[in-house]
């Protein structure tokens, strides 16, 4: 089990908030007035989509839907578990899926593939608070990230070691 002084610092909270701030402004610009669906992907984005969504002007509503593909402790498990993707109708709507991370690919393809598949959406565009790209297998990328980041097994703001430390005001690695 790890604890918090075995975590350093990587993003300071107010780093992460500015970088936020970043983003809303290039979604804002791209999206102005046209209604938008934020699909969260729980549970690790909930902290990024709420401050994300804090800066946005455009009409938006939430969903929020739940995908695993981490086994245990620092091991992904390479495999996508659809535990809940229950959605309304997002024919001919702008989506952005929120995330927040993406390293191998596996869930954000999945996750985009299952949209597409179900709905014919007027946009779909992924945002991710991290990108890990040195780990990608799949070839995806976000339409939106706030931080490129190394091969480092991440926690705090969302990002957690089995089920901990997702209450951290920043993003730490172990």
């Amino acid at each position: 089990m790890i604890t918090e002084k075995d975590i350093k610092i990587l993003f300071e909270k107010e780093k992460i908030q500015n970088a936020i701030k970043t983003l809303s402004n290039k979604i804002n610009s791209e999206y102005k007035n046209e209604e938008l669906y934020l699909i969260c992907v729980l549970k690790g984005s909930i902290m990024f989509m709420v401050d994300l969504s804090k800066h946005l002007t455009m009409p938006i509503k939430m969903e929020f839907i739940r995908l695993s593909s981490y086994g245990t402790g620092f091991n992904s498990s390479g495999k996508v578990n659809a535990v809940d993707i229950s959605l309304p109708d997002l024919n001919n709507k702008n989506v952005l899926i929120i995330e927040d991370i993406i390293d191998t690919g596996h869930t954000a393809k999945f996750l985009v593939d299952f949209l597409k598949h179900n709905f014919k959406t007027k946009t779909l565009k992924f945002c991710s608070l991290l990108d890990k790209k040195i780990k990608r297998e799949v070839n995806i990328d976000p339409d939106y990230y706030a931080f490129e980041v190394d091969d480092k097994f991440l926690v705090g703001y969302g990002l957690d070691y089995e089920g901990y430390y997702r209450n951290l005001p920043y993003i730490g690695y172990v």
